[in-house]
């Protein structure tokens, strides 16, 4: 019998649930597509289009919190994800495999997005102040590694079952029926690992005008805050380069060299974006969070700003240079993606900033909405650039749109003593 009030029996298991559709929805799917041989603009608009979920994922969390208890939506979200990866790894063989398997993407990011809102509510339903402190990092952990397995893991497994069979369609075919699996194992533990939190009800409104009226005062609040245009285009733009080479990096790696790209196998991309970047990212965000607790956001912002947009050039060099050596491009990922955790702290630790004061959840939500559509929308339009350009002109164009991020890193004010210890 498992002890239900002992939060280490299911924090870790539900936020790497959280962190594995996720990624096997936005990253995973551009490496299948190139794999299947779609066109790189056709990818990029795509996958990119998949992000709507969590773009708009505000508009619905209202009723998340009204109707029924976080912990049966957290346990429905899974169930119903394994449905969505199940009808992907059956859509894949067929001819019509690219509009079939983007219906299921798309409904997975749905459920996606809303197992995100009812997990995180539960979260603070279910733990006091001081262990919701606690586990912050735990949690965040597991996430992390979520993102090693679906982006890492998963891709090596389809690269080793597509060399073995010869099939690319039943690797990875099998690879989404392995990740349904995993969902299932992870619902039925979670029925009996989830606690009951007493406060964990439904709180229906006395009638739809309060739904309105109370959504409406979230929204309207939220654009009166003092800096509101300052803000919104900092969290539209200051991933707007970022947004174009998380797009069109793997597809690059990927890319045959009469294309221009590298054309590394899926398992090398697997562990090079899977394992060495993310490990980056983990190092460069823990680094950023310490920088910050000392200093304050204030202080580290420009060092941020420059960590998140510099490292970009590791890619003008590896389309310049076209080397085959591994450790060299390992080394590169690793380089541009320790700098982009390290400088996306700032990022986020703003949008905390932004949202203290009346609703924080909410506006912090809202803000994580206009953080999507950054991403989606320049990720929409990457490949055709990509494509018009080649790959080394895109790399070049990816550097000169980091002079954007600098333009909107100025104009937004923070208190100096906002972040430290």
């Amino acid at each position: 019998m498992l002890k239900k009030n002992n939060a280490w029996l299911w924090i870790p298991s539900l936020y790497f649930a959280s962190g594995l559709p996720y990624h096997a929805i936005t990253s995973i799917s551009d490496i299948m597509y190139k794999d299947m041989g779609v066109d790189n603009k056709s990818i990029a608009l795509y996958t990119s289009i998949l992000l709507i979920p969590w773009t708009i994922k505000p508009l619905w969390s209202p009723f998340v919190e009204m109707m029924g208890t976080r912990r049966s939506w957290t346990l429905y979200s899974q169930l119903l994800l394994v449905i969505c990866f199940a009808a992907i790894a059956s859509a894949v063989p067929s001819s019509n495999f690219v509009l079939l398997t983007l219906i299921a993407f798309m409904a997975g990011a749905f459920v996606s997005s809303t197992h995100d809102i009812a997990l995180d509510g539960f979260y603070i339903l279910g733990l006091t102040q001081e262990k919701q402190s606690f586990f912050s990092g735990i949690r965040n952990t597991f996430y992390r590694i979520a993102t090693v397995f679906s982006s890492g893991v998963l891709v090596m497994f389809a690269d080793r079952i597509g060399k073995s069979s010869g099939d690319e369609r039943y690797a990875w075919s099998a690879t989404f029926a392995v990740t349904a699996l995993i969902m299932a194992v992870l619902f039925i533990y979670h029925r009996k690992a989830m606690p009951k939190a007493e406060n964990d009800i439904a709180r229906m409104p006395k009638s739809i005008g309060e739904i309105f009226h109370n959504f409406g005062d979230i929204i309207r609040s939220y654009f009166q805050k003092p800096g509101i245009w300052a803000t919104l285009l900092f969290l539209l733009l200051f991933r707007f380069p970022e947004a174009q080479l998380g797009k069109i990096g793997k597809l690059f790696l990927m890319d045959t060299i009469s294309s221009g790209g590298l054309e590394l196998s899926k398992g090398d991309i697997g562990f090079l974006n899977g394992v060495v970047g993310v490990f980056g990212l983990i190092i460069g965000g823990i680094l950023g969070g310490i920088c910050i607790s000392r200093k304050g956001l204030k202080y580290w912002l420009w060092p941020m700003v420059i960590a998140i947009s510099l490292p970009d050039i590791v890619y003008v060099y590896m389309s310049m240079a076209m080397t085959s050596d591994l450790t060299i491009i390992g080394s590169c990922i690793f380089i541009e993606q320790l700098g982009y955790g390290f400088g996306f702290t700032a990022y986020t630790l703003y949008m905390i900033y932004f949202a203290q004061g009346k609703y924080p959840t909410a506006h912090f939500a809202i803000s994580t909405a206009f953080m999507s559509l950054g991403m989606m929308l320049p990720g929409m339009i990457s490949g055709y650039i990509q494509e018009w350009l080649g790959y080394e002109n895109f790399f070049l164009w990816v550097m000169l749109c980091t002079s954007v991020t600098f333009a909107v890193s100025a104009l937004i004010k923070i208190d100096p003593a906002f972040g430290r210890k």
